[in-house]
Formats: C-alpha cells, sequence, structure tokens
C-alpha cells in the first residue's frame, strides 16, 4: 500500500471519510430531500388544483356570458314583440277611431239630409199657401168676386198633387 499512501491519502482516514459522507447522504435523504420533494409535491399538485380551478372558472365564466346573452337576446325579442304588440294596439285604436268618426259623419249628414227635406217640404208647402192664396186673391180680381178661400185652396192643392204624379210618371 505504499502507492496511495505516496500520494498522500491515507486510507483509514479515507474510508472514514466515505463512510460519513454515506452516513450523511443518507441522513440528507431522509431529512432534506423526501421533506423537499414532498414539499415540491405538494406545491405542484396545489398549482395544478389552481390551474385546475381557474379553467373551471374559466368555463363557468364562458356558461355565464353565454346564458347572459341567451337572456339579452330573449329580453329584446320579447321587447321587440311588445314594441309590435304596441303599435298594432295604436293602429287599432286609430282605425277603431276612424270608423266611429266616419260612423259619426255619415249620422249627422243623415240628420243633415232629413233636415233639409223637411225644411224643403216645409218651404214647399209654404209656396203652395202663398201660391193658393195669390191664385184666390188674382181669381178674386179677374171675375170680381170673393170665392171661398177653403174650396179653392183645395182645388189648388188636387191640382198641384195631380201635376206633381204626372211629372213622377
Amino acid at each position: 500500500m505504499g502507492g496511495i499512501s505516496e500520494l498522500g491519502i491515507n486510507l483509514p482516514t479515507l474510508l472514514t471519510q466515505v463512510v460519513t459522507f454515506i452516513i450523511l447522504l443518507v441522513i440528507l435523504r431522509f431529512v432534506a430531500y423526501k421533506p423537499i420533494m414532498r414539499m415540491l409535491d405538494e406545491r405542484s399538485k396545489r398549482v395544478k388544483e389552481s390551474m385546475e380551478q381557474a379553467e373551471s372558472v374559466k368555463e363557468q365564466s364562458a356558461r355565464a356570458e353565454d346564458e347572459l346573452k341567451k337572456q339579452l337576446e330573449e329580453a329584446s325579442r320579447e321587447g321587440q314583440e311588445r314594441i309590435a304588440r304596441a303599435v298594432k294596439a295604436g293602429e287599432d285604436v286609430k282605425l277603431k277611431a276612424q270608423e266611429e268618426a266616419k260612423k259619426e259623419a255619415e249620422t249627422l249628414l243623415t240628420r243633415a239630409r232629413a233636415e233639409i227635406q223637411r225644411e224643403r217640404d216645409d218651404a214647399v208647402g209654404e209656396v203652395r199657401r202663398e201660391f193658393a192664396d195669390l191664385t184666390v186673391l188674382a181669381a178674386g180680381k179677374v171675375i170680381e168676386k170673393s170665392l171661398d178661400k177653403d174650396e179653392h185652396r183645395e182645388l189648388i192643392d188636387k191640382v198641384l198633387e195631380e201635376s206633381s204624379t204626372q211629372k213622377k210618371e
């Protein structure tokens, strides 16, 4: 063994140092390496869980956003339907008011025509009476004799009625 000692290496010291290193390695493995590895594994697991939770939150957010879009579309569609119904109701009210105004105008027109017809009939009757009076007066002057007004009026009415029926035929 002279060769190793010539290099300045003492074999028993080397062996004790190798054994001490191995013992230190074993102790470090159990005391430091395993806890550090366990801590790193736990941290890796927490990071993985956080990533999964973040992905889950992202999916829930996307679903909530889709649901919100659907609700907004539904609300918009419902609003459009309500607007359409209100416009239709307004048109219906407008048409009903126009129909009522038309009926009222027709009623007023019918009343006015009846009033005009009545006034015309009254005027014709008045003209007949005045005509009869004038005729009686004129006949009395012509023949210089007073005629009975009632008989003469009946005669004139009869002639006028016959004249009216002949014109209609």
